[in-house]
């Protein structure tokens, strides 16, 4: 070889390996999932320098022509990781197609633009609940929990520690196998919710077991049922309910559900009875101070059925004796019902429960007194605030507005959405200046509140018609899938194509290798409450590693359980506001024809 090509060569070795290992300097967040023809279109340019873009371009996937150009509008400077970003809003664009945009050398990925990005979105989330089914789990075709369980706290009911009662059913509350009734009745309440209020959207698969088939009856109503099947065990009879199965014990070992043996008892759990005293927590008494919030959610979830489920008679009249009795329980000891912990400090801490007593005094006819519940916490304690516990304030928004706004006209409904309108409006103050339009506090399962925020959000706007805080809701939406800092959808498989979550903190995925399909994982803490947490470490190199940040960090990890681990009710949550997004989709096309 001539030695001067030889020279050449060394000398362009590193420049080449320089290239291949070149991190880009900007990127493009975008909603993966895509954009209805109709509604908000905003993508966030973020860079690592203290740059400036002044415009952007759409283009056309098919041809590479640019269909649409725009300002990129003011800077809204640092953010997280990034020293600057950028809105790019292109709403005024509506023709159906798949796109990308460019600014500077930046280049988003590839997305959709059309009425249908939504379609199937809702029904694809049902499977990650039916893969948390405990009794006969149809997603392994076998059964498991099911010796469940024995007493405990019953002595004021009469009922001896110890004393079996069987709870079999249910859903198992994340990727741990723990079942808790105030999540389980108001993920429930909101499968029952999706269908009320947009039944078009669900199909009818499979059969109420979950194997394939039809039965004439829409998927979500089935699982709908399966929680209320399991809420009835749980509020046998008058005056006796429970608040949980198993406790953080659960948490020894991961293992596939059917192997749960840690109680001492064979295969049966503790059943946690509802007595309205404080309970275990470790070397400490959790702060129970009554029963009303979870019983009022079981006669929410009890009254929501019986008007579904009303060609059933039997069970609708039962359902409609249950949600009474269990509205009377609510009334016993007015006050919170906390959870149970034995081996470490991590509860759910819920601190209100007025809100839980409005939506069910709502369902109860009774509108004098839900308005009286509805004036004691007009607004739900967190919005507009940096920091709350671990579930201090659930489920994360006033239902029972909505449910007591529909009901009420003039000036007591005007007050009602009021109350809705003060939230928004102490997120919006937080969120307005950054280019995420971010106003959710980064803590634990912070994306079980953006999911919760965006429907007030959606809540609000449908009582109202006040559309000032559409593009609030919508950057809540779009964060979920992937226009965020990490650039990654939230749900596991969705969009099928796009950047999602794939080594999930789930006995499923790690050791089974199944898919947790239309999972919800927890989302991103704050960097100080996850350098505070005990027994997370990473099991490989952090593949975000460049977008975490003093503020807040994500990790795609099993290692990681407070930023990677499935819920179940945030995915119940997210299964309404996705039925509610596609057919707000239906509409809009149907207006244009």
């Amino acid at each position: 070889m001539n030695k001067n090509w030889l020279l050449i060569l060394i000398f362009l070795i590193p420049v080449i390996a320089g290239f291949a290992t070149e991190q880009p300097g900007a990127w493009i967040r975008i909603n993966q999932l895509g954009y209805p023809t109709g509604g908000v279109k905003v993508a966030v340019w973020c860079s690592k320098q203290k740059d400036q873009v002044t415009g952007f371009q759409l283009v056309n996937v098919l041809d590479r022509k640019v269909v649409f150009a725009a300002s990129a509008g003011k800077p809204f400077g640092a953010y997280g990781p990034f020293q600057e970003t950028y809105r790019l809003d292109f709403s005024t664009f509506r023709k159906k197609g798949r796109y990308y945009i460019q600014a500077k050398e930046a280049r988003s990925p590839e997305f959709e633009i059309g009425d249908d990005v939504y379609k199937g979105a809702a029904d694809f989330c049902l499977r990650y609940m039916r893969q948390q089914r405990t009794g006969f789990n149809p997603y392994l075709k076998d059964s498991c929990h099911t010796q469940d369980g024995y007493v405990l706290y019953g002595a004021k009911a009469g009922i001896q520690d110890s004393t079996f009662i069987d709870v079999v059913g249910g859903w198992h509350d994340a990727s741990d196998y723990l079942q808790y009734s105030t999540t389980s009745a108001n993920a429930t309440w909101h499968l029952l919710a999706a269908y009320r209020d947009f039944p078009g959207i669900f199909k009818d698969t499979l059969h109420a077991n979950g194997l394939k088939g039809k039965n004439g009856k829409a998927d979500i109503l089935d699982e709908a049922k399966w929680g209320l099947d399991w809420l009835l065990k749980m509020h046998p009879k008058e005056g006796w309910m429970f608040n949980q199965i198993a406790d953080d014990r659960d948490h020894i070992s991961m293992r596939m559900p059917a192997q749960d043996s840690q109680y001492g008892r064979g295969l049966q759990r503790p059943v946690y009875f509802i007595n309205g005293e404080p309970q275990q927590r470790g070397k400490f008494l959790n702060n129970t101070t009554g029963t009303s919030s979870t019983a009022a959610k079981f006669s929410s979830a009890f009254s929501l059925g019986a008007q579904l489920f009303y060609k059933d008679k039997p069970f609708s009249k039962l359902l409609a004796i249950k949600a009474n009795t269990a509205y009377q329980y609510a009334l016993q000891k007015p006050g919170v019902t906390q959870t149970v912990s034995v081996r470490s400090p991590y509860i759910y801490a819920e601190d209100n429960w007025v809100d839980d007593m409005e939506l069910a005094a709502a369902f109860q006819n009774n509108t004098k007194e839900a308005l009286s519940y509805a004036r004691q916490e007009p607004v739900t304690p967190w919005l507009g605030k940096d920091t709350a516990r671990h579930y201090q304030w659930y489920p994360f928004i006033n239902l029972g507005h909505y449910e007591l706004g529909k009901r009420l006209k003039g000036p007591e409904r005007d007050t009602i959405t009021g109350y809705y309108k003060k939230g928004i409006e102490a997120v919006w103050e937080l969120a307005a200046s950054n280019a995420f339009y971010r106003g959710i506090p980064f803590i634990w399962c912070s994306n079980n509140l953006t999911t919760s925020f965006a429907i007030q959000c959606h809540w609000y706007r449908q009582l109202t018609g006040d559309l000032h805080f559409q593009q609030l809701e919508q950057a809540n939406i779009d964060w979920l899938f992937g226009c965020n800092p990490w650039g990654t959808s939230m749900i596991y498989g969705l969009p099928a194509k796009g950047d999602t979550p794939s080594d999930p903190h789930s006995a499923f995925t790690h050791i089974g290798h199944y898919p947790i399909d239309g999972g919800l994982v927890d989302g991103p803490v704050y960097t100080s409450i996850y350098k505070g947490l005990i027994g997370i470490s990473l099991h490989d190199p952090d593949e975000y590693e460049l977008f975490q940040s003093d503020l807040a960090v994500y990790h795609d990890d099993y290692g990681d359980y407070s930023t990677n681990e499935p819920t179940m009710d945030g995915t119940a949550s997210l299964i309404y506001l996705l039925a509610a997004k596609e057919a707000e989709s239906r509409v809009q096309a149907l207006k244009k024809k």
